[in-house]
């Protein structure tokens, strides 16, 4: 019996070796490709740290060939620093302080200085036991990124610190049926940014320099009344933005910010803007001339305004109070408005 079961063993063991070494291979691959997607130094944290070693000294020198998300070389350090830690006289010297600790984290995430000038913080409160490499580990144990990371000035980080002030705007254009045939006519889009309220200035078949800077002034003066005016434009690249565009609003102290060639995810909140005034209006019209387009987008755009809810604005209206919480509502009291020649249709209070 035992003659039969001895290689029959030996075959489920090599089996499952196989099956085994298929996984990882698998693993390694696809750890590959996640490391080649993320640029720069990989910053563990203590527990991370602590979860490697207790996995990665099982497997002795095996681990020279698996480990991909820091050099060999610093595994075994942290091995090191490990032992050094459970011993009486440890290598690494005490660490400092947590109140120190804290105060050093505080800093690098509240100025974004590197280490040198948080040094320099440091020694201006009196504190001098505290060397450049100290806070070098400190803050590479809590994952905050070195200082040219973290001073980066990121596109998000522009749009939050901006929002309540900036603008985005962007042409479109519509075909419309006119006394000289089918015509392109176009129009300017203003969006704010925070509150998503949208400016559309009136159309034309020729957007020169003149209408564009007698668009430009208008948008100012609707604006202009406001507790929080304009101070910020960006757009993009496109010639219709002259110079004279420009001058309008540095005029009244709004700086512009020209986005970087091929790069329309950066005003991609205008784009959407337009896409869906053609997708969910325009679109469904046949238009005829200025007038006709200028009536219909005027109506689309104060539904859009005032009554078509927003995900970003907690599910309400740009420019609408939210109204006050009920339990229960009266069906008798709620009525269904028609706006845009009947085209879109909003659930709203019966007025009182």
């Amino acid at each position: 019996m035992s003659k039969i079961f001895h290689p029959l063993l030996a075959l489920i063991a090599s089996g499952t070796d196989r099956e085994l070494a298929k996984y990882v291979q698998f693993l390694k691959e696809e750890n590959k490709i996640l490391r080649n997607r993320i640029k720069g130094e990989v910053h563990t944290k203590p527990e991370e740290r602590k979860r490697l070693l207790e996995f990665g000294k099982a497997l002795g020198r095996a681990i020279e060939v698996l480990i991909t998300i820091v050099s060999p070389s610093t595994f075994y350090r942290w091995l090191r620093e490990e032992h050094c830690k459970k011993t009486k006289n440890p290598k690494g010297g005490q660490r400092k302080p947590r109140e120190v600790r804290e105060l050093v984290i505080e800093i690098a995430r509240t100025t974004g200085f590197g280490y040198t000038r948080i040094v320099g913080e440091l020694r201006k409160l009196g504190i001098k036991q505290v060397s450049r490499q100290t806070v070098r580990n400190i803050l590479k144990e809590e994952g905050i990124e070195p200082a040219p990371d973290r001073t980066t000035d990121k596109w998000n980080q522009f749009l939050d610190r901006h929002k309540n002030t900036l603008w985005a705007c962007d042409f479109f254009s519509v075909k419309a049926v006119t006394a000289r045939g089918i015509q392109n006519l176009y129009c300017l889009v203003f969006l704010c940014m925070e509150t998503r309220e949208v400016i559309v200035s009136s159309s034309t078949q020729h957007p020169n320099s003149a209408w564009v800077k007698g668009q430009t002034e208008s948008f100012i003066q609707q604006t202009a009344d406001r507790t929080e005016t304009p101070s910020i434009v960006m757009h993009d690249r496109d010639t219709k933005f002259t110079k004279e565009f420009v001058a309008v609003l540095k005029a009244k102290g709004i700086r512009t910010n020209a986005l970087p060639v091929a790069s329309p995810n950066l005003n991609g909140r205008v784009e959407r803007f337009i896409q869906s005034i053609k997708r969910e209006c325009l679109g469904k019209f046949i238009l005829f001339g200025r007038r006709n387009l200028d009536h219909i987008a005027a109506e689309w755009v104060e539904y859009y305004n005032t009554r078509r809810s927003h995900m970003v604005r907690e599910h309400s209206p740009p420019v609408r109070e939210k109204p006050e919480e009920v339990i229960q509502i009266d069906r008798d009291q709620v009525v269904v408005r028609s706006y845009v020649g009947g085209l879109v249709k909003s659930f709203e209070q019966r007025a009182a």
